[in-house]
């Protein structure tokens, strides 16, 4: 992943619930996910997938991305996918893939789409969720398999049910921290962090949550609630004064590079080429995010 990646925090929205709709339109998301899958019951979906295109161009009108969370089996999917895939929707999220090829089949859904609709074929990305023992053990492949995927994140709760397992700290650490790596290897984004969506009600609690998933290496998160939002932008991005300590260290190193050396020290601590390469890629997320 070369840039910056846009979206610290996206916002989970029912598609058909207009009140969920009009808040989530005052919240400083970076995008707005638009819901077909959980939050909507059954009995309507199709009302949901009628909505998407409108809703979507609101959106996208007031100046928020739009991603659209589908649907999981492939009758559902593919009707969702011709729903959704418009020039106002900027990704699909995809729960519960199970391996690359199950990508590359969706992929040649959407270039068909696209092109049906007079879009640049690619222009519609992928975040992948990893929600499953398979998913786990292909996760590598999954985050490697098209050129459309901008982004994975693991699933806790499916994840949980599919391995029999908690949905805590412990059993998620290394599932997330797989993801990071597989993320990592593809050049895609990690997204999430060690715990559960649903955990939304500790505002204090979530805020450790996310600062530690910045840490670990994520850059940035699913949120269910709007009070979320806010915590996640702060935490998936540097701080003025970490952007001026990057920039005051990048110049003492330029400094003792000049007099031909190739590390120096900084406030006490080591710094060379790989330090560096940590604070040029500080400063470029501040400026991304206009700090």
């Amino acid at each position: 992943m070369n840039s910056v990646f846009a979206w610290r925090s996206m916002l989970f929205v029912p598609v058909t619930n207009e009140r969920f709709i009009e808040s989530a339109l005052r919240r400083p998301a970076d995008a707005l996910q638009l819901d077909l899958e959980d939050s909507i019951a059954l009995e309507h979906k199709e009302e949901a997938r009628r909505s998407v295109a409108a809703a979507a161009k609101r959106c996208h009108d007031q100046n928020y991305d739009v991603i659209v969370r589908v649907n999981r089996p492939w009758r559902m999917l593919v009707r969702d996918i011709e729903a959704s895939v418009c020039e106002n929707v900027q990704a699909l999220t995809l729960p519960k893939v199970p391996n690359a090829e199950f990508v590359q089949a969706v992929a040649e859904i959407v270039d068909e789409i696209e092109t049906e609709k007079g879009m640049p074929v690619g222009s519609t990305r992928f975040i992948v969720m990893i929600e499953d023992a398979e998913g786990l053990h292909n996760m590598h492949s999954i985050a490697a398999a098209h050129p459309r995927i901008c982004g994975m994140i693991v699933g806790a709760e499916d994840l949980a049910v599919s391995m029999q397992m908690a949905v805590d700290a412990d059993s998620l650490y290394v599932p997330n921290v797989m993801a990071v790596a597989a993320c990592r290897r593809a050049g895609i984004a990690p997204i999430g962090f060690v715990g559960s969506v649903a955990d939304f009600a500790d505002e204090q609690e979530f805020k450790k949550v996310v600062e530690r998933a910045a840490r670990l290496g994520f850059e940035g998160a699913f949120c269910i609630h709007p009070a979320q939002v806010a915590l996640a932008n702060s935490a998936f991005s540097p701080t003025e004064s970490a952007v001026e300590r990057a920039k005051a260290l990048i110049k003492k190193f330029e400094e003792e590079k000049a007099l031909g050396r190739a590390a120096c020290t900084f406030e006490g601590r080591m710094v060379d080429a790989p330090v560096v390469k940590q604070a040029m890629r500080l400063i470029e997320k501040g400026m991304a995010f206009n700090l």
